[in-house]
């Protein structure tokens, strides 16, 4: 137990600068065991991520770059939407004009609330865990949008998806500053009673449209 407490307290001291230089050499040189390259290929990659996505009760769209706005018409529907809300900037060229999209110029909260839900992109996608990583640009939107709506549509392109969270993160490097949002499926907690119950901290919905290049 006293060499465990050492650890920790030398640990401590570390992180807060008051060691000597040699310990915080030997502490970076600790190996770490986690996977930090993904090994599998492109198909395979996107492959594990789609069922990660089921996984979590999420809805898969497939699609081509020019099949966007039909897919987007198509997700739509099977939900009953007639209209979403979007961010000023989002990677692709055209949205359904038989269908309504409303620029998110600040919106309050109670006006996303009343909304039938969103169209978002993303920034990255981790193959590994099924998670959607938003850094709230221009195309991602402000955090409030994937949050407060009870339906979120996210338009993921298939070379955004990396396999493991490391790849991930250092992608997001240059964005450090920056706030970010991981949605692994729809919104969903589970009381002391084990009483699973969806929406409570974001979308009750979601689906996914995953757009080759």
């Amino acid at each position: 137990m006293s060499d465990a407490r050492d650890d920790v307290l030398r640990r401590i001291r570390v992180a807060l600068g008051d060691a000597h230089a040699d310990a915080v050499v030997e502490y970076d040189l600790i190996q770490r065991g986690y996977i930090v390259d993904g090994r599998l290929d492109a198909a395979s990659r996107v492959s594990l991520f789609i069922d990660r996505l089921h996984d979590y009760g999420a809805v898969v769209f497939r699609s081509k770059a020019s099949d966007i706005s039909s897919v987007i018409r198509q997700a739509m529907e099977s939900r009953g939407k007639r209209s979403l809300i979007v961010p000023h900037s989002i990677r692709t060229v055209s949205l359904p004009v038989d269908l309504e999209f409303f620029p998110d110029d600040d919106l309050s909260y109670e006006a996303l609330d009343r909304s039938e839900g969103v169209l978002t992109g993303c920034a990255v996608a981790i193959a590994a865990t099924g998670t959607i990583v938003l850094r709230h640009s221009q195309a991602d939107g402000r955090r409030a949008l994937s949050l407060v709506p009870d339906y979120h549509l996210c338009l993921v392109y298939e070379d955004q998806v990396v396999e493991t969270v490391a790849e991930g993160i250092r992608i997001l490097g240059p964005f450090q500053s920056d706030p970010i949002t991981t949605i692994s499926g729809p919104s969903a907690t589970s009381d002391i009673e084990m009483t699973r119950v969806k929406g409570v901290h974001g979308p009750r919905v979601l689906d996914v449209i995953l757009a080759a290049p």
